[in-house]
């Protein structure tokens, strides 16, 4: 079986084996984790970075792999590494050989990547073989290797880095700081400090020496009353090496003497602002906590957390057939488990995952020097940031969403008040699809001509000018988040004042027509119909929204709240339709012009917004509006197999599901690294959508109602655990067409349960 996907995975010429999900049979006894059968398992080195493996601690990520020399190289990112020039940098990288070196060649070479415990594995050989682990500890930030050898040799950790003098970025990106800069200035790296005369252990930083694309956005777009601190000047990170014993070689060469058994340990932290001196302090702090916690007890303590993280979900599928092939179920679960231990090796961060390569991304061939080059560059577009979060509520890692929230809610709130306020002159707030992780719109798509001298204060470039979707999304987000977790605070504080600032715009920037129902225009839907009225997704966002919010309970509003919720709901104009030979489907606006893009916002009513799927009269306007779509697709952001989940249609969904998980990077040797497709490798819009689309088939929720298996095919077993609303779980063993076994917790939420799809 794992040699067949191997030559599927990664050609003939590759000898690599991985292993599938199995859904055990009754009554079979279980291995020790339901993880272990999706291991990534090579039995050949690799040639580059492409063939890196991820490994991660939610704020620290690595890409490791081992070339055919034996050595150990691993690239280091942390997801708060901005750069001077607003760019999400590498650490740097790091080398681990032994001395004598180990052979790589077949047979007995082995490289593990073990999910239950986010640790690769490498093993030298067969019988008494040198034997390597590397991970990055669940609690504290820092990377350990240990290595075990048969007889004593010596082991060497050295520092590689690209960034070591001074030099201009030979390419800018969309949303590099400096794109379409009238006075062309050159983009500048800054080199990294090694750190100097160190005692038994080595070391370097990186720290922002200046700031570039603040100020000038803020000045550009008249945000300059608006206070806030620098995010990027004397942001500092870096990384120390230590290991029992070891001798300082030089500045970049840290050796630990000959023995049987090595310790490294890479501490890895960021500080804004900061000074050398107090970055230094930092990592001695951290250095001294965790070096006092005994080893044995860190490790126990990493797997316990990785332990408790797998077992709050899971999806594992097969084909009925029984024919112990590797099948499209298996394929499609393998892809699941996969993008989701991503997810959470990137997750936990201050800042939310990157789309376009998470921090997973490595050199690209095409452009050498540039360890640090992702395309689409370092802003943040919200149709593409949200995705990777769509399955967190139902896979119960509601925890890796506050960084987004963080950043949209916390940091973004206030400035988009203010600035709607400055630029319209009325109240509530408008959030922009493409902004820097501070927060202003790309200078390159606002236009750099000086705010003072505008009659137009909304940015230049049409691709988003008027698409505002992003607010009534975010808040309908932050809903999902409360009613899974039932945190009332989190309510209170954060979804309520977002959903009225966003409501509240809408409703002061547009007026009514004659009958009181607002005209929403100019107007776009998504980045496709530029010239629109009444464009499906703002209109059906608000509709979602404002029914949500007015079934809240009483005691967890206010009186003035309901009669602001109620008066708005009342000025929305219905969802958009339009006629398609002969039939009614949903629109992608009232009326709509001017197509420029591939996306299918009349399809938004589905999904994200919930408001058309198979158990709601209006169906048939949606599959009619699926059938009829302009863009077909089901790679990168393309979201039609959620729609067709969504709409209960089990064929359609399954044949693109399978296509997407079978369209990993043909030029990266891990499974799991999508992409490029519209953004960039890997792909974590590709996966996110994977992700939802087979959630989706297996588990619904409509109100209080949840839907089991509404678009799950007869003929694919499934063992399960999903989350839902009102701190629900569903674990549900679906076997040769039937429901074997099946827990709902807590019990009495069994009772709004329907399995299938309604007749």
């Amino acid at each position: 079986m794992a040699s067949a996907l191997n030559r599927f995975l990664f050609g003939p010429a590759v000898a690599a084996a991985l292993c599938i999900c199995p859904v055990a049979a009754a009554g079979a006894a279980e291995t020790a984790h339901r993880m272990d059968a999706c291991n990534v398992l090579w039995k050949t080195p690799s040639k580059d970075a492409l063939g890196s493996m991820p490994l991660g601690n939610g704020r620290i990520g690595l890409n490791a792999w081992v070339e055919p020399s034996g050595d150990l190289l691993f690239y280091i990112s942390r997801t708060d590494s901005w750069g001077d020039n607003g760019r999400l940098l590498k650490v740097g990288r790091v080398r681990i050989g032994l001395d004598p070196r180990r052979q790589t060649s077949s047979p007995g070479f082995r490289q593990t990547l073990s999910l239950k415990d986010a640790t690769m594995t490498v093993r030298y050989g067969e019988g008494q073989a040198a034997k390597l682990q590397l991970w990055v500890d669940a609690n504290h930030p820092v990377i350990h290797v240990a290595i075990e050898a048969p007889q004593p040799a010596s082991a060497t950790a050295a520092i590689e880095l690209w960034r070591t003098r001074q030099e201009k970025l030979p390419s800018i990106e969309c949303s590099d700081v400096l794109n379409r800069d009238p006075q062309k200035r050159p983009t500048v790296v800054e080199p990294d400090t090694i750190l100097a005369n160190q005692t038994g252990r080595i070391g370097w930083y990186h720290r922002n020496v200046k700031s570039v694309g603040p100020s000038d956005h803020a000045r550009i777009q008249g945000m300059t009353g608006y206070e806030r601190d620098d995010p990027l000047l004397h942001r500092t990170f870096g990384a120390i090496i230590t290991a029992p014993g070891a001798r300082r070689l030089d500045d970049t060469h840290l050796q630990s003497p000959a023995s049987k058994r090595h310790q490294f340990s890479i501490y890895v932290d960021t500080l804004h602002p900061a000074t050398e001196e107090q970055w230094l302090a930092l990592m001695e702090k951290h250095m001294q906590r965790v070096g006092a916690i005994e080893f044995a007890a860190r490790r126990a303590a990493h797997e316990k957390w990785w332990a408790q993280r797998w077992n709050r979900s899971w999806i594992v599928a097969e084909e009925a057939d029984g024919s112990g092939k590797i099948d499209d179920a298996q394929i499609i679960s393998r892809a699941y488990a996969l993008q989701r231990f991503i997810d959470i090796c990137a997750g936990r961060g201050a800042y939310p995952i990157k789309f376009n390569g998470s921090i997973f991304t490595v050199p690209h061939p095409g452009k050498p020097g540039d360890a640090d080059y992702r395309r689409w560059g370092p802003g943040y577009w919200w149709q593409n940031t949200r995705l990777p979060y769509i399955s967190m509520c139902t896979s119960g890692d509601t925890d890796l969403m506050l960084p987004l929230f963080a950043q949209y809610i916390d940091r973004f709130l206030p400035l988009n008040l203010y600035r709607t306020k400055h630029y319209f002159g009325h109240g509530g707030a408008y959030y922009i699809e493409c902004v820097h992780f501070w927060g202003d719109v790309f200078n390159q798509s606002y236009g750099w001509t000086p705010f003072e001298k505008r009659k137009d204060k909304l940015q230049v470039s049409g691709w988003h000018k008027w698409e505002w979707v992003a607010g009534p999304e975010l808040a309908y987000m932050a809903l999902d988040y409360y009613e899974y977790t039932g945190d009332e605070n989190f309510l209170k504080q954060k979804v309520l004042p977002t959903a009225d600032a966003v409501m509240t715009f809408f409703d002061e920037h547009y007026d009514v027509d004659k009958n009181g129902k607002l005209v929403m225009h100019p107007a776009m839907a998504c980045e496709t119909w530029w010239k629109c009225t009444n464009p499906m997704p703002e209109l059906a966002g608000l509709h979602a929204l404002t029914a949500r919010l007015l079934a809240l309970p009483d005691r967890l509003t206010t009186p003035e709240q309901r009669a602001f919720w109620r008066t708005f709901r009342k000025k929305l104009p219905a969802l958009p339709t339009r006629q398609v030979n002969g039939k009614t489907a949903f629109a992608p606006a009232e009326k709509f012009e001017n197509k420029r893009n591939s996306e299918n916002p009349e399809l938004y009513c589905v999904f994200p917004f919930r408001l058309a799927s198979f158990n709601r009269p209006n169906a048939d306007l949606a599959v009619s509006a699926l059938n009829h779509r302009w863009n077909k697709g089901n790679s990168g952001w393309r979201q039609d197999e959620i729609f067709m989940a969504y709409l209960g249609l089990t064929d359609q969904a399954r044949r693109n599901l399978v296509g997407r998980a079978k369209n990993s990077h043909r030029g990266s040797r891990f499974p799991a690294f999508w992409g490029p497709n519209y953004d960039w490798i890997p792909d974590q819009d590709h996966g996110g959508v994977l992700m939802k689309a087979l959630q989706a088939m297996l588990l619904q929720t409509d109100g209080s109602r949840i839907f089991l298996l509404p678009a799950w095919p007869k003929d694919w077993n499934v063992e399960f655990r999903l989350h839902a609303p009102a701190k629900t779980t569903v674990e549900c063993d679906f076997r040769d067409g039937k429901v074997r076994s099946l827990t709902v917790t807590p019990p009495e939420r069994k009772a709004d349960l329907v399995i299938g799809k309604p007749q």
